[in-house]
């Protein structure tokens, strides 16, 4: 199993680049941020500054989306980083939940992610690409060789079989064993349906881990708190589902739909922050289940359970109080356990 980390692209950018240098250090391959325009800084300008400053770390976003950048202009974004540092760029991918709501627009539609993840793809490894109206382009500076993989962020039932037909990966952000389970099979069957090896999709989980020192009812419960932003951003894009397909469908379980019942609202000022006054809704259950927390076996014991069901990487959101210590206690503990 692979593990990335995950961070928001707050200033100062040369804390971005030290907490992803500490990453690699510890045995961490992937160093994902936010992109946001709005609420952060510029991602890619800070990709250059962690890839200069590290030499195995694969960079890219989680996510981006089809909306806030033209498609070309993405493209060449990571491709440039790749010629300039060795194919270690990946393109998350998703409709677009803060970069667009903040700028007064919403989420784009799955038709325009499908073209948009094509169209980058191709023009980053250096194919023609067309971007609409006839306009088939390609860059003529990028050499042989050049890749680009690019993965969807997905919950819906229609997101997740076109992350099985189309994406390269499959981004699922959270960590419960049932909806992981019941995700990961709707995409690799779309997979198989689409004529491709369902073993061509890379799984990615990403959720918050904090790491304490024991499993007391005190440590636990501020973990807890610590992390408990984490169901009030996911209950964004839940929103939208049951927006879609209702309270009751049987396409989406309620597992992952009856926890937001008593959700009111959202102001992303506080987005993917701890102490987010927003999620004080959601249940120590479903943090629990949604997160990794507790002392450094009870990750293992539960990342070996993700890995049972197909997981290839582990993003650490490490959006919390204790950043430096679950990048340690990764690297110590919990990487070596689960590449043994």
């Amino acid at each position: 199993m692979d593990f990335g980390l995950v961070l928001q692209t707050d200033p100062p950018a040369s804390r971005v680049v030290s907490l992803m240098k500490r990453a690699e250090r510890n045995g961490f391959r992937y160093g994902w941020t936010f992109d946001s325009a709005v609420l952060w800084q510029e991602p890619f300008v800070i990709y250059s500054q962690i890839l200069a400053n590290t030499t195995k770390l694969t960079v890219g976003p989680m996510v981006t989306n089809p909306g806030t950048r033209t498609w070309e202009v993405t493209a060449s974004s990571f491709a440039t980083l790749n010629d300039m540092f060795g194919n270690r760029t990946i393109c998350g991918i998703g409709r677009g939940d803060s970069a667009m709501r903040v700028a007064g627009r919403g989420p784009n539609t799955l038709a325009r992610m499908s073209r948009a993840m094509k169209v980058i793809r191709a023009l980053g490894r250096g194919e023609e690409a067309d971007l609409g109206d006839g306009a088939k382009v390609r860059f003529p500076w990028i050499g042989p060789g050049a890749e680009l993989p690019v993965w969807m962020a997905a919950y819906g039932p229609k997101a997740l079989r076109m992350a099985g037909a189309e994406a390269d990966g499959f981004i699922l952000q959270l960590a419960d064993l049932y909806l992981t389970e019941s995700m990961v099979r709707t995409v690799k069957d779309a997979a198989v349906t689409a004529g491709r090896d369902p073993a061509e999709v890379t799984i990615c989980v990403a959720a918050p881990a904090y790491v304490t020192p024991d499993d007391s009812p005190r440590s636990l419960a501020h973990a807890r708190e610590q992390c408990r932003w984490f169901g009030g951003m996911v209950g964004n894009h839940v929103a939208d589902l049951v927006a879609r397909y209702g309270e009751r469908s049987e396409l989406v379980p309620r597992e992952l739909t009856e926890y937001i019942a008593a959700r009111e609202g959202y102001d992303y000022t506080h987005h993917g922050r701890s102490g987010n006054p927003d999620s004080a809704f959601v249940p120590d259950e479903i943090v629990d289940r949604f997160c990794l927390l507790g002392p450094p076996a009870a990750h293992v014991e539960k990342l070996r359970a993700l890995r049972e069901l197909g997981v290839d990487q582990f993003a650490v959101y490490a959006m919390h109080d204790a950043r430096e210590k679950v990048i340690e206690e990764y690297g110590s503990h919990v990487i070596p356990a689960l590449r043994a």
